[in-house]
């Protein structure tokens, strides 16, 4: 097959993506949030050359059609290559589902169905009696039986967001919501290792099972020092996406658990090939979803079509207050939470909708075969 136009729909904090194959098939998919404005720019500017007009086979070779890409752009490695990718692969998938009449997760192996979900706070402003509070209303409204709350300062160099809210926080959720619930943390790159163990070994005492980001992500020893010292299953790679660093990572055992980002690594094919390592290296795949743009949704595929899923979807609980921007985007709504978990559906491709009236907002940019 050969892809003709890709087209962009994009604001600052999101962008979804359109592609359209010589037969004139499309799919949509979707760039990284946050900056896709610019993301979008990139992709036109150093993927869309390197990838229309190609012929390549969408079994043998659509992977090795973006790495070409990267090989073109080798001297712009890193995060805005992945998610400019990442817009293009996930909208192949969906063109692909689409032709098949198969949701993604077929294509990938797996079956529609449920998906237990995690309620994921993404908030540190939030006091500890609050978000006790908000997860037991939560658990009542729409069944969750997992949860995860915010520790420390974001990349806070040992902060807390302020004095003693991370020693309040941890025995007041647990006593709240631990009877029959799974708890998890993310301290989001907070601690060095000697603070990180400390808050670790209070975690394990309350038990929470998940504990996320405690040091730099970018120090893989400082994490591995961290993940050699305590119980508790430390987890991290959501912000990494150089595979280099993801085989580094699990030759150190740096972690216990891999959480990638499909679209800040680059789409659902570099996914895949992460899930593989950490299959060899015997450990489970929790992707990091933090949003309800539609990396939740490939995620949601993702996790019923790999044998290491982890237990549970990433799904976030924030409204308009927090994620304004993720409301009126979708004709249909893809992220309906029953009993704790959401379905992935049988219709073809991703399953879901972009409303037009949000498209003819967006900033549109298309690149075609001449």
């Amino acid at each position: 097959m050969r892809l003709t136009k890709i087209e962009t729909f994009s604001i600052p904090e999101i962008g979804f993506v359109r592609v359209t194959d010589e037969m004139g098939n499309e799919g949509w998919g979707q760039v990284s949030t946050y900056q896709s404005d610019i993301t979008s720019q990139v992709l036109h500017r150093q993927v869309a050359p390197h990838v229309l007009g190609v012929e390549f086979d969408p079994v043998t070779s659509q992977d090795d059609l973006f790495d070409r890409a990267w090989e073109k752009e080798h001297k712009f490695p890193g995060s805005y290559m992945c998610r400019a990718i990442g817009g293009v692969d996930t909208a192949l998938w969906d063109l692909h589902g689409k032709v098949a009449g198969k949701p993604v997760a077929e294509l990938l192996g797996g079956s529609p169905g449920t998906v237990r979900a995690y309620a994921s706070s993404m908030k540190r402003d939030i006091t500890p009696a609050d978000e006790a509070e908000r997860f037991r209303r939560l658990r009542g409204e729409f069944g969750f039986d997992a949860f995860k709350f915010r520790i420390g300062a974001e990349v806070g160099r040992n902060r807390d967001e302020w004095e003693g809210r991370t020693e309040e926080i941890i025995p007041t959720i647990a006593r709240a919501i631990g009877e029959g619930a799974t708890l998890l943390v993310d301290a989001n790159s907070c601690y060095s290792p000697d603070r990180a163990i400390h808050y670790g070994k209070m975690l394990q005492d309350n038990g929470i099972v998940h504990y996320e980001e405690p040091c730099p992500y970018w120090e893989l020893e400082q994490t591995a020092e961290v993940t050699a010292a305590l119980e508790i299953d430390v987890t991290g790679g959501e912000q990494d996406c150089w595979l280099p660093t993801w085989r580094r990572m699990f030759e150190l055992k740096a972690v216990n658990v891999a959480q990638p980002d499909v679209l800040y690594l680059g789409g659902i094919g570099r996914t895949l090939q992460v899930a593989r390592m950490a299959q060899a290296a015997g450990l489970p795949v929790t992707p990091h979803a933090a949003n309800l743009g539609l990396v939740t949704l490939f995620t949601m595929h993702l996790l019923r079509a790999i044998p290491n899923a982890g237990p549970y979807l990433e799904f976030s609980i924030e409204g308009a207050d927090y994620y304004p921007w993720q409301y009126g985007l979708y004709r249909n709504d893809p992220y309906k939470v029953e009993g704790g978990t959401v379905e992935v559906t049988d219709a073809p491709g991703w399953g879901v909708e972009i409303a037009p009236d949000w498209l003819e907002s967006a900033s549109y940019a298309v690149s075609e075969v001449d």
